[in-house]
């Protein structure tokens, strides 16, 4: 035992023993720090989750919006009249396709947007308006008045007219109103 120092063996035991004891007493303070971040951590992940689904509502609420408009103006283009109708008939329909452009999914495959509602237009023209504006109960005083010299219109009335034009203007207006009076 001539070589082995007890003092050395014994000071190096004490020593562990005492900084064991120091770690088992922040051990419980280590737990629950790590038990706070930890909750933390999946707090901060159910909000993501949750922005997540925020955001793709948002573009699906974005794209929706954007579609129904495009689709409504390309009926108004064609002169449909009863545009609610005919947005109900083909909206499932229309979707985006994989280069972003709409295209209408039907029985023939992907059709671009505009050959589908102008073909499903076609195929419905009781979405138009009516072709002839006029009917049985139409005024025979206004057939004359088609028939006589050419109608005038308010986009033709503008400054430094010709004199015989405002003259005619001013003869429909007369007729007009007197046509207007008869009828109270």
């Amino acid at each position: 035992m001539e070589g082995i120092d007890v003092q050395a063996i014994v000071r190096q035991a004490v020593q562990e023993f005492v900084n064991n004891t120091e770690h088992t007493k922040n051990e419980p303070a280590y737990k629950a720090e790590l038990q706070e971040e930890r909750k933390r951590r999946e707090q901060l992940e159910r909000r993501l989750n949750e922005l997540v689904e925020e955001n793709k509502r948002s573009r699906k609420a974005a794209e929706d919006a954007e579609r129904n408009s495009t689709v409504r103006a390309e009926l108004q283009r064609l002169g449909v009249a009863k545009i609610d109708l005919a947005f109900k008939a083909v909206q499932d329909s229309i979707v985006r396709g994989e280069d972003g452009r709409f295209v209408a999914r039907g029985d023939t495959g992907e059709v671009p947007m505009k050959e589908y509602l102008t073909g499903f237009v076609n195929e419905n023209p009781e979405l138009l308006p009516a072709r002839i504006p006029g009917g049985t109960g139409m005024t025979a005083t206004l057939k004359a008045a088609a028939t006589g010299n050419e109608m005038v219109s308010i986009e033709r009335i503008r400054p430094g007219m010709s004199a015989e034009e405002m003259q005619r203007v001013r003869e429909e207006i007369v007729r007009v109103a007197s046509q207007s009076l008869k009828g109270l």
